[in-house]
């Protein structure tokens, strides 16, 4: 059975619902008034970022993303190094001690110093650069170093950048720890080693990059290290003085990049060189804009990384 419902009682229903309605909107429009600075102040957080010429922020984050990498096991890429050098002085110091001299009465412990300083900078600067690519691949995150706004000059210069700062700090732990055990003076040109050091460690900060690039694996990487790398730092006069060679390994020596970076560095620490001292820096300017060079080419094109 249906009530019937009186006309009046219809309008009532109507006048009430457009209360509501007008109630709801006047809300609606304060709400909205209350939010507008607050949508104008996000909208403008969110404004396109001007990035310049360099990204001076991606590059400081990847200079910072990579020394931290290092810095995290330290133990294995500081610590490990330095027990390596020990034990090279000591078992050199025992086999030979003060049986072999050089320049100036300069005995073969502190002849030996300065190279397994540089060597350990070397092997380091390669080693950061080097794995940092290579572990990306295997990982699949080099997505996370290639989609930032960041061009390969500032890429080349963030990995070469870090892989140099592991390299000092490699060779500042070392050279700390052998002083400590007689191994070492004071140096008397200390701007001369700092400057080959930094040379001589951006240059294998460069070629770490290109066997990082060039290698998916750590198979490959390794093939590299053992061919490569470990034999052009200990065939560069680390452990003798390249003088002493006979014909014609001594010219085959100094076709070494690497021979120049030690022998630059030994002048600086104990005042004696096996080559003019323009020559290696002359040798090792041209080495590092050449790899730079190779190095910016691979990471513009995507050359085994982007496929």
């Amino acid at each position: 059975v249906l009530c019937p419902i009186a006309p009046d009682q219809i309008a009532a229903y109507f006048d009430r619902m457009t209360d509501l309605d007008s109630k709801t909107n006047t809300s609606s429009s304060a709400k909205a008034a209350s939010a507008a600075p607050l949508l104008s102040s996000v909208h403008e957080l969110r404004r396109p970022v001007y990035i310049g010429s360099v990204n001076w922020v991606g590059l400081g984050m990847l200079y910072q993303r990579e020394v931290q990498r290092f810095l995290k096991i330290a133990t294995q890429t500081l610590a490990a190094p330095v027990i390596t050098s020990i034990l090279f002085l000591m078992v050199f110091s025992v086999a030979i001690g003060e049986r072999a001299s050089f320049a100036g009465d300069i005995d073969f412990v502190t002849f030996l110093v300065p190279g397994l300083v540089m060597m350990n900078v070397l092997q380091n600067a390669f080693a950061n650069t080097s794995s940092s690519l290579v572990v990306s691949k295997v990982q699949g995150n080099i997505v996370d170093l290639l989609m930032p706004p960041l061009g390969p000059g500032e890429l080349l210069f963030g990995l070469a950048a870090a892989g140099m700062t592991r390299g000092l700090c490699v060779g500042i732990v070392t050279a700390f720890a052998l002083v400590i055990l007689g191994g070492g003076t004071l140096p008397p040109h200390p701007m001369i080693a700092i400057g080959f050091l930094i040379l001589g460690a951006f240059a294998l900060s460069f070629a770490g990059i290109l066997a990082g690039i060039w290698a998916n694996k750590f198979d490959e990487l390794a093939a590299i290290t053992n061919f490569v790398i470990q034999p052009l730092t200990f065939l560069s006069g680390t452990f003798y003085s390249v003088d002493r060679l006979p014909a014609p390994f001594d010219v085959i020596a100094s076709l070494n990049p690497v021979f120049y970076a030690i022998d630059g560095f030994r002048y600086g620490m104990i005042g004696i060189a096996d080559r003019p001292l323009m020559t290696g820096f002359y040798c090792l300017v041209a080495v590092n804009v050449v790899l730079a060079i190779l190095c910016y080419k691979a990471l513009r094109s995507g050359y085994r990384l982007k496929s």
